[in-house]
């Protein structure tokens, strides 16, 4: 009896392995293909170039006022009271130059997420169309991550028709 069980549930188990479909997209492709990607890529680039500029700018002006300070130091030019105030005048500009590289980091990071979630969000309902014409179970994406992979339904094209209809209407907006 136990056999009959064992063999009716292993039955039932590969029929439905067997009734699941599986594709695969590659998700680089489909990225690269997206005009609106294409922008938020321009933008963010954009932004860490002004930020990188504004930090080269603070650099130069902290290493400017430090080669002024070891020049008088050397000298012998500054008096204690003045060397101490020219010191911490140093350390807040070195320490106001890494709060800002940290703050530019964080900013960059929330714009990032800003402008992509949109696209991905895009690329998944453009996934979810496609699988659900084609009664997909499962949709994997070739360029993550696989143990293993032999042939198999690429739906990549099919998603990327799908998802430059999405974008085009979501850059009507």
């Amino acid at each position: 009896m136990k056999k009959l069980l064992l063999g009716l549930v292993l039955f039932i188990g590969f029929g439905a392995a067997a009734q699941s479909k599986v594709a695969h997209v590659d998700s680089q492709k489909l990225l690269d293909t997206m005009p609106s990607r294409k922008a938020a890529m321009a933008q963010l680039e954009e932004i860490q170039k002004s930020g990188f500029a504004e930090l080269e700018e603070m650099q130069k002006s902290f290493e400017s006022a430090y080669k002024i300070f070891i020049e008088k130091d050397k000298a012998g030019e500054m008096p204690p009271m003045i060397k101490e105030n020219e010191q911490n005048k140093l350390m807040r500009m070195q320490q106001n130059l890494e709060t800002r590289q940290t703050e530019l980091e964080q900013e960059l990071k929330s714009y990032s997420e800003q402008l992509n979630q949109p696209i991905l969000d895009r690329v998944q309902k453009a996934i979810e169309l496609v699988a659900e014409r084609k009664k997909l179970s499962y949709v994997l994406d070739q360029s993550s991550m696989t143990m293993y992979y032999k042939g198999g339904m690429d739906i990549t094209n099919e998603v990327i028709t799908e998802l430059l209809i999405l974008d085009a209407a979501a850059s009507k907006k």
